[in-house]
Formats: structure tokens, C-alpha cells, sequence
């Protein structure tokens, strides 16, 4: 960033006295920070040098406060707006040295204002550079009326002649519409209808609009049939959230101008009818993919997320590198060749003296590159799940605990009604209820009858049945082998989970119809062959599998970063920066858009590493659609969705006003916990500004933004039932308070853990490529002979392992400019000091809530917090307390908002 000081290039003609010494004008002075264009950590020094040209033309940056008390000449039918006080131009930018590395400046501004205009409530700025910067904040110190007033800008500014419209800002103050000061209203209605755009024409970078579009860019059909993706969002079949609209143009219609296209027309016509409708894509390794220029990474997460990437490729090249020397190219032969993805390597020293060099070092690359933390160069870091201990993973106990601790806890339920049922039509789909009896597993009740542990509430069940028999016949026609599992858990006595039995179920070769072909198996008992434990292992490892991959679609992908989109677009389109619900959720919502449009473009895209790297393959996104059929708004509140699942029952005489039925459910816990200081920081925050239920049914943008979320963010779900009216206080408490535990918390439940779970593949397998081997068969004698050699077959592959790993690497890295639950990267978000007050208790909280995890993270008596492979549970500490911006595969902390 640059230091300039401002000031005024008109002169009164009626006096030769500088503007300050004339009667009725007031000098205002303040400071500014802003940040020149940047390339990853580096200034773009060209740009630099021709913006130098530009002020030596006498092209430079003005700035004009805005009255918000005394009115311009309005022309007839107008509304009135503030007057505009004198231009002002950033002075020294051609003599002020710039720096290499990209960074902040702080700098004096002085302007000159006309007492007549009563009270500045906004500024408007103009770029006349060749390019464009980032306005951070712009203090202003005596100002009439006000004192200090405080502008967050967080925006980058591009040259005039980008925009069709003047860039306007306001102060920090939050005001409801009908408390905007009047002169202010064009204004603020203005800047609005800027975002909101036209609705028509491809988005450049500058052009801040926010719209909405459906996920229609994910096939590339003009490759071939191979690559086309049917359209999510605004059909019954497919009813996905918005994401946010680029214009790009649309892909052509190969069945116009290939006859193989016509040919597997007929087989695939579904996708086919909508080619026309479909977005072109960008080269595949574009990360230029059109999002508004504020919701790009900061140049800080940019270069992590560059530096991470960075490392994954050279710790995937190696290993594939050496197994073209191996026998068995593209096998893992033993658990050995697994661990030695993580040893090795080069170890950089850890001391004093690489700190201090790090320290000094500006650019945040680079410093990713030579961590002084123990991680080794070359080498994936070692996954928690296997740090202390090897074989830990392989229990029963650790298999049963990762439900309640691990990093997809959000989808074990009570099972009230034995055997299981499905859900399924049984005119369409047949049978489909569960096989399991009671005399498969009473020999593992600890003396309970089923009737007993159902009526004690002691057995729970992870169902993935019902949600992947839909897809399993067309994902099993695919080189992935796997089934629909349900596995079946007994609570014990000191808290833990005991699996029972996991059934294996399989689509009926003569149809759908027909139902289920299901299997079902059981721990092996004492002095049992080793070949029952063998298949045991391979049973749980196809309940991973399903869970595996129903946590990266559902419970990661859709329910955190899809969901949350729509609400981002709509924030922006609906609610002025004025607004106090902007200023609440905004924090939320940081770089979330920018993480959801890399996902189309590399992840989530047709072959992209998702499809490459999770079972459902080309099915897992329409999968997730099917799915999103039953989401709810109002279920997604932890009390309610622990509720419905079972977990607790309802209890007015415990905190929460809900009883857990198991104790130790970290994840519970500590998220109720979470959730309930969200709740109070929300209901204090709202309170201030909304007295009243009438306050809230007259408050024209909340209605308009609550409006456009159903029918159109969340459009294909816009006549359900259950969203709340936003009608009263209570309904916009409740609303805020489910966004903000989304973004945040629930987020960082199911994310930030998958490298300490899941970096080692045989624990969270992705894919399963065989169906247990049946006695007689050679797989099977493999099985008997050579049991880890039969259980590496049949899980994931060595290439699609470390790319696998490379992904969840980076995505459960912390980038070392985030921001946690309870703080703000702009203290002075807001001027009004209860909300200050407010937040400050709400960091508060959450510091006492950490140490609380600490304290039960050290209790022995809760089996559940650390478990066998002696990870204590740390995914909902905040880490609020922290300010080191250190960053890394830390597995604590709660950031804002849905990122990586």
C-alpha cells in the first residue's frame, strides 16, 4: 500500500486564503488505507508505473464528501439527494516509492467542507488511474455533527470509466430504511440496484454484480456424451440452491453436428434436451472464474491457496513417479507403502533461526513453502489417526466413535423401529427394509433384548441405504464396487458405540422391483478365525466408503458451502451495507463464493477430482440434487437437527432445553454450546435495532431479502411449508442464528478434521473397488492368504489415494489470514457501541467455551472426547483467543465463514 495526503485542486476565487482559514469552512482530516494492485504477494509494479503516468497527466484519485442533511438542486420528479462538498485528489502517488511486497499503508487526508452543508453522511470516490485498488478504511477526525466518522470499505475501486455509476460509501453507522437519513435514500437504493445488475450480459471483474444462475456449468457436452452433466436447479427431477451468475455463454449442441452424438441420443436424451441451456467453461486450469471482485480471496489466502496446491502436485508426482518401478503399478501392496507417504522426506529445521527468517519474509508463498512447524518437504504430513499408534483405526471402538467425533458426525440417528425400514417406494423399488434379526446379534447385546435396548434408547444406526439404492445399479456399471450399508451400534454402559452388525445391500439383478439383495455381518467373537475379522475389516471399510463419500456430498459439500450461496447473493442484492443484518452476516460470508466457483471448476466439474476421488463418480452431483430434495431450512439448527435424528429428546430442566441421549457426543456438546453463544450474540444484536415485531414486518429490504431467498436463492423449494413468514423478531433471530451456524460451525465440524480422519485412506476410504470375495473365489482365497493385500485391492487406489489426500489436505488447512468465530478483521465494523459491547461478550463466551472443550478433552471418564487413536475432539474450539494468524492443519477453530 502507498501513503499520499489529499488535497483540494479548487480554490475559492474570491479569496486568496487557503479553504481551511476561509469563515464557514471546516478542514477535515483523517487517514486512509488502501492497497495498490497486487500479483499474489508482489505489487504489480507496471501498474504502479503507469498510474505514476496518469497523475503526471493530472489523472488521479478525487473524493467528495456527501451531505446527509442538506439537499442538491433536485430536477422535478427526482428525489432529493446530499449535496456534494469540494473534490479532493490523493496527492504524492507519483513521488511515493513502491514497495515489492504487497501490503497495507496508512496516510493522512485532509478535505475542506462548507458548514452549509449541514453533516456529511457518505463519500463518493473516482479512480482516474489505469488501475485499480483496494480501499481498506478511511478515517475522518472532527467531522461536523459527527465527531470521527469511520468508513469500512473492504472494496477494490477499478478506474471510472469501468462503471457506469459513481462509487459510493458509507459510514460504519448501521441504519434500518426507514431510519436512513433522506438525503442518503438515492444513494443507498443506488448502490443496490449496482449490485443487483441487469440481469443480462457476461460479468467482467469489475463489475460487482451479484445474480443468480443455475448450476449449469458443470458438463462440458460439447467434449461428447462423456462429459455431459444434467442441469441442477429449477426442475423437480434436479431442484439444487443458485450459484452466482457469470453470463459466460453457452456451450454448442454436439448432436447438431456429430451422428455419434445423434446415436447415444436415445440412451441419454436426459441430458441431451439440455445442451442448449448449458454454460460454456473455462479452461481447466483458469482460476478466473467471474465472481464479484470483493468476494476474491485477499491476496494473503490467494498465495496459500497457491502454495498448498503447490505442495499436493509435488507429493503426488513422487510416489506415482516410484510406483512405475513397482510391480503392482497403482496398488498400495501393503499398509507399510501407505505410511510411507508420510515419512520421510526433507525435514527443515525447526529453531530459532528459520522463525526468525520466516518472519522476516513478505511473502506468504514462500513462507508456506519452508514451515518451521515439523512438517516435512516432499511428504504429505502425518494424519493424526495413525500419529500415535498404527492399528488404532481398525477397532471397533474407534469405528464406532468416529460417529459421534469424527469428522462427518452429523448423520448417526436413533433407531426407533426394529428391523430398520426404508423409505423408498415399495411399488417402485420393492422390499427394501433391512434384513438384520435380532438372532444376528444378540450374542453382542451385553444381556439386552432388542426390545429393551430400543425401549433404553441404546441402539443408534448409521443408515445410508435408502439415499444411495437410487444410484447404486448405475454407480456399480462404473469400475466402482460397492454397496448400501446400514450399520447397526449398541450404546454401552461407560458411553462408547458397539457395532452390532452392517448389512450390505445390493440393487436385485431382475429389477428394481424386485428389492434388495442384502447381506449381513457381525464382529467376529473370541478365538474365531482370523478370515471372520478379515471380513469384518472389509465390511466396515464399505460402511466408510458410503460414509466417505455422503460426507463430501452432503454433509460438506451441499449442506454447508451449496446452501449458504443463495444467501451470500441475496445479502448483497437486498441489504444496503447500511443495513444491520448486512453488518451481522457479512463476516459470514467471506470468500465463499470464490471457494464455490473454483469447486465447478476443478472439483465438482465433470471428471473433476471429486468425481475421480468419491464412489458416485459421474452420479455425485445429481446425486446430491436427489438428496437436497429433503432439505429444511429450520432443520438445519442444531437443536432440531438433533431432534429429528433422535440424538435428544426434548427437556426444559437442561441447558438448551434438550436432553442428549448419549452424553458423550462430542460434536453435541460442544456444538450446543457453540450454538447457543450464536444465539444469544444474535438475539442481543437484533434486539438493538428491532424493538418490536412491527419493526421487522416494516423493514422493506429485510422483506425483500427474505422474499428473494425463497423464490429464488432456494427457489426450488420456494412453496415449502416450513420457512419461517420473517414476520417476527423471534423468526429473524432464529433465521440469522441457522446462517451464521452454517457458515461457521457447522462448517468446521465437517471440514477441518478430514485430513486428521480421512489423510489416511484406509480409515475413510473413498471408493471400493471389488465386492467382498465370496468363498471358492480367488479374491477370496487373497482374503484368507493375505488379508491387507485383499483389503488395499479393494479400497481406493494408489493414484486416486493421493489425489484423494492432496484434495483434503488443502481443504482442511486454515489460511493464515483467517478469522474466527468472535473476531472481526475490522474492529471498527460498526460505530454503535452496544453492538460493540455485545460482540465483545459474544468473544468472551466463546474463550470460556474453549476452555471447557480443553477440561473434557482431558477427562478420562468421556471415552468419546480422544478414543483409541488418541485424537482429542477439537473441531468446534473456537480458537477465538487466537490472533497468531499462524494458520496451517491445526484441527481447532471455528472461521466465520464457508471457505477452505
Amino acid at each position: 500500500m502507498e501513503a499520499y495526503c489529499l488535497k483540494d485542486k479548487e480554490k475559492d476565487n474570491d479569496d486568496e486564503k487557503p479553504d481551511y482559514m476561509v469563515s464557514g469552512s471546516n478542514r477535515i482530516r483523517g487517514k486512509v488505507v488502501l492497497m495498490k494492485k497486487n500479483v499474489l504477494d508482489f505489487n504489480d509494479l507496471k501498474a504502479s508505473f503507469v498510474d505514476r503516468i496518469h497523475e503526471l497527466l493530472g489523472k488521479g484519485v478525487s473524493m467528495q464528501l456527501i451531505s446527509a442533511t442538506h439537499p442538491e438542486a433536485a430536477a422535478n420528479g427526482l428525489k432529493p439527494r446530499g449535496k456534494l462538498g469540494k473534490v479532493a485528489y490523493l496527492e504524492k502517488w507519483a513521488t511515493t516509492i513502491t514497495s515489492l511486497s504487497a501490503g497495507e499503508t496508512s496516510f493522512t487526508i485532509s478535505l475542506d467542507w462548507d458548514e452549509s452543508h449541514g453533516a456529511p453522511g457518505a463519500l463518493l470516490i473516482r479512480n482516474h488511474h489505469h488501475s485499480q485498488f483496494y480501499l481498506k478504511t478511511i478515517t475522518l477526525e472532527d467531522v461536523p455533527e459527527h465527531g470521527q466518522l469511520h468508513f469500512v470499505c473492504n472494496s477494490w475501486v477499478y478506474p471510472a470509466h469501468r462503471y457506469k455509476y459513481n462509487r459510493i460509501f458509507f459510514p460504519n453507522k448501521a441504519y434500518l430504511p426507514s431510519q436512513t437519513p433522506e438525503l442518503l435514500h438515492p444513494y443507498r437504493e443506488e448502490e443496490l440496484a449496482n449490485l443487483r445488475g441487469s440481469g443480462s450480459g457476461e460479468l467482467k471483474e469489475w463489475d460487482r454484480v451479484y445474480d443468480y444462475a443455475y448450476y449449469n456449468d458443470l458438463g462440458s457436452p460439447d467434449k461428447g456424451p462423456k462429459y455431459a452433466r444434467p442441469i441442477l436447479g429449477g426442475s423437480y427431477e434436479y431442484p439444487y440452491p443458485r450459484r452466482g451468475r457469470t453470463g459466460r455463454k453457452t456451450t454448442k449442441t454436439e448432436h447438431e453436428r456429430h451422428e455419434e452424438f445423434l446415436r447415444f441420443y436415445d440412451q441419454f436424451s436426459f441430458m441431451l434436451r439440455t445442451d442448449p441451456n448449458s454454460e460454456s467453461r473455462l479452461p481447466l486450469l483458469s482460476l478466473d472464474i467471474y465472481v464479484p471482485r470483493d468476494e476474491r480471496f485477499g491476496h494473503v489466502k490467494f498465495s496459500d491457496f497457491l502454495a498448498y496446491g503447490l505442495k499436493s502436485l509435488v507429493q503426488i508426482l513422487l510416489p506415482e513417479l516410484k510406483s512405475l518401478c513397482d510391480k503392482t503399478i497403482n496398488e498400495f501392496d501393503t499398509f507399510d507403502d501407505v505410511v510411507n507417504l508420510y515419512e520421510g522426506g526433507i525435514k527443515l529445521p525447526n529453531g530459532p533461526t528459520l522463525k526468525k527468517i520466516r518472519e522476516r519474509i513478505p511473502w506468504e508463498l514462500l513462507k508456506e513453502l519452508i514451515r518451521s512447524d515439523g512438517e516435512r518437504f516432499l511428504k504429505f504430513p502425518m494424519p493424526d489417526v495413525i500419529k500415535k499408534d498404527r492399528s488404532a483405526w481398525r477397532t471397533d471402538k474407534e469405528f464406532g466413535r468416529e460417529m459421534l467425533a469424527g469428522v462427518n458426525p452429523v448423520n448417526i440417528t436413533r433407531l426407533k423401529e426394529f428391523p430398520p425400514v426404508s423409505k423408498l417406494d415399495p411399488k417402485v423399488y420393492g422390499n427394501q427394509n433391512s434384513s438384520i434379526r435380532e438372532e444376528y446379534i444378540k450374542g453382542n447385546m451385553n444381556g439386552l433384548t432388542v426390545e429393551e435396548a430400543t425401549e433404553k434408547n441404546r441402539l443408534f444406526i448409521l443408515d445410508h441405504h435408502d439415499a444411495l439404492m437410487l444410484y447404486l445399479r448405475q454407480i456399480n456399471s462404473t469400475d466402482t464396487k460397492t454397496y448400501a450399508t446400514r450399520t447397526l451400534l449398541l450404546l454401552q454402559e461407560d458411553g462408547t458405540l458397539k457395532p452390532l452388525a452392517i448389512e450390505l445391500s445390493l440393487p436385485h439383478p431382475q429389477g428394481d422391483r424386485h428389492g434388495a439383495v442384502s447381506k449381513v455381518f457381525t464382529p467376529p467373537g473370541q478365538g474365531n478365525e482370523r478370515i471372520e475379522e478379515s471380513v469384518w475389516q472389509l465390511a466396515k471399510a464399505y460402511a466408510a466408503v458410503n460414509d466417505s463419500g455422503y460426507h463430501q456430498l452432503i454433509s460438506h459439500w451441499l449442506n454447508t458451502h451449496a446452501v449458504i450461496e443463495p444467501f451470500v447473493i441475496t445479502t448483497n442484492r437486498q441489504l444496503s451495507v447500511l443495513h444491520p443484518i448486512h453488518k451481522l452476516l457479512h463476516p459470514h460470508f467471506r470468500d465463499t463464493m470464490n471457494i464455490n466457483a473454483l469447486a465447478r471448476q476443478i472439483l465438482i466439474n465433470a471428471g473433476g477430482v471429486l468425481e475421480k476421488t468419491v464412489f458416485p463418480g459421474r452420479f455425485s452431483m445429481e446425486m446430491s440434487a436427489v438428496i437436497y430434495k429433503s432439505w429444511v431450512f429450520t432443520e438445519q439448527a442444531l437443536p432440531a437437527d438433533l431432534l429429528k435424528r433422535g440424538m435428544a429428546v426434548p427437556d426444559t430442566t437442561c441447558p438448551h432445553g434438550l436432553r442428549l441421549l448419549i452424553e458423550d457426543y462430542p460434536f453435541a456438546v460442544d456444538g450446543l454450546e457453540i450454538w447457543s453463544a450464536i444465539e444469544t450474540w444474535v438475539n442481543e444484536y437484533c434486539s438493538l435495532y428491532y424493538q418490536s415485531d412491527d419493526v421487522v414486518q416494516g423493514d422493506s429490504e429485510l422483506q425483500n431479502w427474505w422474499t428473494e431467498l425463497r423464490n429464488i436463492g432456494h427457489g426450488d423449494k420456494k412453496n415449502e411449508p416450513w420457512w419461517p413468514k420473517m414476520q417476527t423478531r423471534a423468526e429473524l433471530i432464529e433465521s440469522c442464528t441457522i446462517i451464521i451456524w452454517v457458515a461457521s460451525a457447522l462448517h468446521a465440524a465437517v471440514n477441518f478434521g478430514q485430513y486428521s480422519y480421512a489423510g489416511y485412506l484406509p480409515n475413510r476410504p473413498t471408493v471400493s473397488r471389488r465386492f467382498m470375495p465370496e468363498p471358492g473365489t480367488a479374491e477370496y482365497y487373497e482374503l484368507v492368504s493375505s488379508p491387507d493385500t485383499a483389503f488395499l485391492k479393494t479400497i481406493t487406489a494408489q493414484f486416486q489415494t493421493l489425489l484423494g489426500v492432496s484434495l483434503i489436505e488443502i481443504l482442511s488447512r486454515h489460511s493464515t489470514d483467517e478469522v474466527y468465530l468472535g473476531q472481526n478483521d475490522t474492529p471498527e465494523w460498526t460505530s454503535d457501541a452496544e453492538a460493540l459491547a455485545a460482540f465483545a461478550r459474544f468473544g468472551e463466551k466463546l474463550m470460556d467455551i474453549e476452555k471447557r472443550i480443553d477440561a473434557r478433552n482431558k477427562d478420562n471418564r468421556l471415552k468419546n472426547r480422544v478414543g483409541p487413536v488418541d485424537v482429542p475432539y477439537t473441531l468446534l474450539h473456537p480458537n477465538t483467543s487466537d490472533k497468531s494468524r499462524e494458520g496451517g492443519l491445526t484441527g481447532k477453530g471455528i472461521p466465520n465463514s464457508v471457505s477452505i
